[in-house]
């Protein structure tokens, strides 16, 4: 993820979208975009168009609400053949539908690519790279935990979580859930398609649609550019949380190495004391208490990965993907529209000329069809161009209902600090009295080790 700036629309866009937009023809510009189908309205089932109650632009849910709706897991189960590892596949259990089953990669793919079909105009989270040549366990496991964070948005985002092929993925146990996902995804049109209200959705939007879009772009990119900064810094922490464990534990080893030691000592060094004994044996049994400190250290460092870490991802994976759905609008839905209006443009010319010439009727009767066809497929892209708008204008209110996630994140955090200083705090208070036997007086009086504002030299 990059924390480049969302320039605000163009006004030449901002003209365009306020009056209409389309085109069926490939954009190359746009070539990741999905292409909106077009499909005549009248010809879709009425029992698939639901029309909301009240204000539907407006969204009335919470982030407990959403958090509520479903909690998947995803966890690695890695296949091997012979001594090397093929393929990885996920164990992906959903609470709601109560299902588990085994998905790969590529059926990951496959159902974002519906999602993308059916929802072109919503969040769609991005999925993580494709295997690499040599990828390692740090980078399969980062992999699933990615994996994780994309399937709960999209049980959690609400016209996602309704949809047929989001409870195919999550419950689906055949051995086909690919071509599954094709046809349940293929077989009716995208939300514009399905949805009642899209024709009307310019009566819903404000006036001003064009400058609160603008406005929550540039609101939504500090957001992330901020987040980026947090997770980097929380990442680094609890990096050095378990590299901090890893040190304490080698720290403990070497003291019990040390006591451990079988080297004879000639009794004209030690001047007949036992001073050295005592110290290997006091040094031995403080390699446990180390240990258990480098384990505290470690719970804490894994704990800000799973509480702290994953949540900011999870926030700045849903960011991107509102980032991304603005730059689908600008480069697919307002460029096509331009582009439809230039071969508008280039038909009534060509209707002019032909008319002009005195050509024949056939072939003038053939060009003024392809006049209202193209007028058809303007009208119809002007619609899908509000639409878009509607879409952003929920999608950006999700954004919102999302942010008190920042308490969570914070919270845990704040525990996991409280928690780990004071377990390891303990452990440290409870090493403290074995130190004694470290230190001998005169006549083998035992004297406790003195602070350092004592200062360095012996009495």
């Amino acid at each position: 993820m990059t924390g480049r700036a969302m320039d605000p629309l163009p006004a030449a866009a901002v003209r365009a979208a306020a009056e209409v937009e389309a085109d069926e023809e490939a954009d190359p510009r746009a070539a990741d975009s999905p292409t909106p189908q077009i499909i005549e309205r009248r010809d879709l089932d009425p029992s698939r168009m639901q029309m909301p109650q009240g204000n539907p632009l407006l969204l009335s849910y919470t982030l407990q609400e959403l958090l509520a709706r479903d909690t998947v897991q995803v966890e690695l189960i890695p296949e091997k053949k012979g001594l090397f590892l093929k393929h990885v596949e996920y164990e992906v259990s959903s609470q709601r539908f109560k299902s588990s089953v085994y998905r790969r990669y590529n059926d990951f793919v496959v159902f974002h690519e519906m999602l993308l079909h059916k929802f072109p105009y919503r969040m769609v989270p991005a999925l993580p790279p494709k295997r690499v040549l040599g990828a390692d366990r740090e980078f399969i496991e980062g992999r699933r935990r990615a994996l994780k964070r994309f399937i709960n948005l999209v049980a959690r985002h609400p016209p996602f979580s309704e949809d047929a092929i989001l409870k195919l993925f999550l419950s689906f146990s055949g051995s086909d859930v690919q071509n599954k996902l094709k046809e349940a995804a293929q077989c009716v049109g995208d939300e514009f398609m399905n949805c009642k209200l899209a024709t009307r959705a310019k009566d819903f939007l404000p006036a001003d649609i064009q400058t609160q879009f603008a406005m929550s772009r540039e609101l939504i990119r500090n957001i992330y550019n901020s987040f980026y900064k947090l997770r980097d810094r929380a990442e680094r922490m609890a990096a050095r949380a378990i590299d901090n464990a890893a040190d304490l534990l080698i720290f403990g080893k070497e003291l019990s190495a040390l006591g451990s030691d079988t080297t004879p000592l000639p009794s004209w060094a030690t001047l007949h004391l036992s001073t050295w004994g005592s110290l290997k044996q006091a040094l031995k049994g403080l390699s446990v208490e180390f240990a258990l400190l480098a384990d505290k250290a470690a719970q804490q460092g894994k704990q800000e990965e799973n509480d702290v870490v994953e949540k900011l991802n999870l926030f700045l994976d849903l960011l991107q993907s509102y980032k991304d759905l603005c730059e689908r609008h600008e480069k697919g839905v307002l460029h096509k529209h331009q582009r439809a209006l230039h071969k508008y443009g280039l038909m009534k010319r060509q209707m002019m000329s032909a008319a002009v010439q005195n050509r024949e009727p056939e072939s003038v009767e053939q060009l003024e069809s392809r006049i209202v066809e193209q007028e058809n497929v303007i009208q119809t892209m002007e619609l899908r161009n509000y639409f878009s708008l509607y879409c952003l204008h929920q999608e950006t209110q999700l954004i919102h209902v999302y942010l008190p996630l920042t308490s969570h994140i914070l919270g845990a955090f704040v525990n996991s600090q409280i928690q780990g200083h004071k377990e390891m705090s303990k452990v440290w208070d409870d090493l403290k009295p074995k130190l004694t036997c470290l230190f001998a007086g005169p006549q083998s009086a035992l004297t406790p080790p003195r602070s350092p504002q004592d200062g360095m030299c012996p009495h």
